[in-house]
């Protein structure tokens, strides 16, 4: 019989003992895994949504960390707001004399090129107008291009798809300015969908409601980006709700628009000098103009621009790094904890087994075999123990799979592992072997004649 069947054979036993410690070590190495995983799905989350077809978020100066948190994941509250001329400063002469004339507004501004528009280099400039909410959930104001020019996906190459619907227009015959599209968890969450109407509230998602609704024409397909928990407006539809217009001074000039009582003419656009933004989502054509774009930008007095995955990363090193740090203690504490629990359940079991230890040498068994015997049911111990707590673990995470999906957009699946998660099993293994060394030493020690004679 090897030595491995003599450990087993005590393993089972002493079933009780066993079991309980095995359970306990068990418990413990799939909390850490568990931490770690969850911690695992969090940093792949904010990681990865931080790319998502644009390059540079442009907003007012303030800090770049909340421009980002703000803009891209829908958190946090708006800095302030921009005019629409630091909008049009993304496009060159034809294009923004082309928005005076939808629009109205000095003419002036339509008769030269945007400050930022040589950088763009066949890019885009989407604008984002936010401050109300539809239940908990924001809402943004923005253009059809945001649907059409923007991406997703792991490789941010995936356009936007409906599970229901069409994606907004800038105006239809049949809902004016007033079309919305929702996130899929928007939708689930708030019971809407496709002709359905809601109204948005004004500020927070208690705030005074406004009279005007917007028609929902379609639906997103799960993205796995925030974009999933957002309620999408026509912008100049946001634009015409109560208080959304920014007041005019008296002397700003302002040209009528060209064609708004041929859309509708109960709903004039609001002109150039009343539109603000709240932020603008660039990508530029050559992303080699990025940098120089970001400088130039950020020396002015009134905008800032923030490359989204710098903020992300310096967010994860700033408070996820600590976090990491801290969760790694616990897991070596645990760790320990687990190991002291091997340790005082075998050497609990010495007393009764140093009759069996005396027989054994007795019948030729040398100190060091039972030495390794009893490191062996320490190994047991900690390969049990610590494949029952990863499967536990694991079983958690893909029993919640769908809603972690739901919540983060990211996929797990059973066999799903984190980073440190493969460093657990072997540092148990070894501090139950280190644990077993108590117990081995007394087993090594143990005197035959007086053993054997009791």
């Amino acid at each position: 019989m090897s030595l491995i069947q003599i450990a087993w054979r005590n393993f089972c036993h002493r079933s009780l003992s066993s079991a309980l410690t095995t359970l306990s070590l068990a418990l413990g190495v799939g909390l850490v895994v568990l931490v770690l995983s969850i911690f695992g799905i969090i940093s792949e989350a904010f990681t990865r949504n931080a790319s998502v077809g644009y390059n540079l978020v442009v907003g007012p100066k303030g800090s770049a960390l909340q421009l980002t948190l703000n803009s891209v994941y829908y958190l946090s509250q708006p800095i302030e707001n921009l005019p629409f001329t630091e909008y049009m400063e993304f496009f060159g002469q034809a294009e923004r004399a082309e928005m005076v004339r939808e629009y109205g507004g000095d003419p002036a501004l339509g008769e030269r090129d945007g400050i930022y528009a040589g950088y763009m280099a066949g890019g885009y400039a989407i604008p984002l107008a936010l401050g109300d909410y539809f239940g908990e959930f924001r809402v943004v104001g923005t253009t059809p291009d945001f649907f059409e020019k923007l991406r997703h996906g792991p490789d941010v190459d995936e356009p936007f798809s409906f599970s229901d619907g069409r994606a907004l227009q800038e105006f239809s015959s049949e809902n004016s300015y007033f079309e919305a599209v929702l996130g899929s968890r928007v939708a689930a969450e708030m019971g809407k969908q496709a002709g359905d109407e809601f109204f948005p509230t004004h500020g927070d998602p208690e705030g005074e409601g406004h009279g005007q609704g917007f028609k929902i024409v379609g639906v997103l397909d799960p993205t796995g980006t925030p974009n999933d928990r957002a309620a999408f407006v026509n912008l100049e539809g946001f634009y015409l709700l109560d208080n959304h217009a920014k007041p005019l001074t008296g002397d700003e000039i302002i040209e009528e628009p060209a064609d708004w009582q041929q859309r509708d003419p109960e709903h004039k656009p609001l002109s150039i000098p009343q539109r603000e933004v709240t932020s603008i989502l660039i990508r530029n054509g050559n992303l080699m103009f990025a940098p120089g774009m970001q400088n130039t930008i950020n020396e002015g007095l009134r905008s800032q621009a923030a490359a989204p995955v710098g903020e992300i990363a310096k967010l994860m090193t700033a408070i996820v790094g600590p976090l990491l740090k801290a969760l790694l203690a616990i897991t070596l504490i645990t760790s320990v904890v687990a190991a002291v629990g091997v340790l005082v359940a075998i050497y609990n079991s010495m007393n009764d087994r140093r009759r069996d230890i005396a027989v054994m040498r007795a019948l030729g068994a040398r100190r060091e075999t039972v030495t390794v015997i009893i490191l062996a049911e320490s190994l047991i111990i900690a390969l049990v123990g610590g494949l029952l707590g990863w499967f536990l673990a694991h079983f958690a995470i893909w029993s919640a799979s769908g809603y972690i999906e739901a919540q983060t957009g990211v996929r797990v699946s059973f066999f799903t592992t984190s980073t440190y998660e493969i460093a657990i099993l072997p540092l148990v293994i070894a501090l139950a072997l280190f644990a077993g060394f108590l117990p081995a030493w007394s087993a090594y020690r143990t005197d035959v004649g007086s053993n054997l004679s009791a």
